[in-house]
């Protein structure tokens, strides 16, 4: 993106006195409202440029790029402005929590009661909590993937160490959890069924990882078949072949 790109730009914008717009944060895939933050032009070029969602600090008179310290940065999906052009909806996908508290949202304080006070609820207000889930857990997934952090005490990554042993070794976890999943289905109790299914969810999502696919990629083909009879698009699909 040119400079002047960034300039024309923000010419159809309506900043406020101090050349801030609002920037609200939602979830790109499953809709949740994740933040609030303000942007200069100098930001909305950065996050236009780097596809990194940056702000401008207004406590410390300086840029101020989403995630650049704890590493849960918001990758830039879409961008919207209002009718008055003094705010900006940013669709992004979170790479772990967004809120420093380390919830997924910033609002998770909810206004209850007759005599209206602040309550901590958990998650806060989504359409989507478990698309939510998902797109975190994959974060994790690939944050190991580049090789950052690690969760047991021996210092190693379960999911890097996997990664590292290539797509066979995670097509045969995966074929592993598949068939402890259909056991537990047979007769297991609800709960080790929802277990193994939750390995089994996990290893296909380190093994889309391993290949570059993304999971919106696989939410988008899933949208893309609402509404359609399984039946036929299955047809449709070995047509094709």
């Amino acid at each position: 993106m040119q400079d002047g790109d960034v300039e024309s730009l923000w010419s159809q914008l309506r900043p406020s006195s101090d050349g801030l717009v609002a920037a609200v944060v939602q979830h790109a895939a499953s809709g949740q409202v994740l933040m609030l933050g303000y942007m200069n032009r100098e930001s909305l070029a950065a996050t236009l440029r780097n596809r990194r969602v940056t702000f401008w600090s207004r406590s410390r008179q300086t840029l101020w790029e989403k995630g650049s310290t704890s590493g849960n940065t918001l990758e830039l999906r879409d961008l919207w402005a209002d009718c008055d052009g003094d705010a900006l909806l940013v669709l992004a996908r979170p790479l772990g929590p967004t809120c420093h508290t380390e919830r997924d949202s910033c609002f998770f304080r909810h206004v209850d009661g007759p005599a209206p006070r602040l309550r901590d609820a958990p998650g806060g207000p989504s359409p989507g909590r478990v698309s939510a889930s998902f797109e975190r857990v994959f974060g994790i997934i690939l944050e190991r993937k580049a090789g950052r952090g690690a969760t047991s005490r021996t210092g190693k990554s379960y999911v890097r160490g996997l990664l590292d042993r290539g797509v066979p070794k995670i097509a045969d976890k995966i074929r592993e959890e598949a068939g402890e999943l259909c056991e537990a289905l047979v007769d297991e109790s609800d709960e080790a069924v929802a277990n193994e299914a939750a390995d089994l969810l996990f290893h296909a999502m380190v093994g889309l990882a391993s290949r570059g696919v993304s999971i919106d990629d696989v939410a988008a083909v899933l949208r893309g078949r609402l509404g359609i009879s399984g039946i036929d698009e299955k047809a449709a699909r070995a047509a094709k072949r």
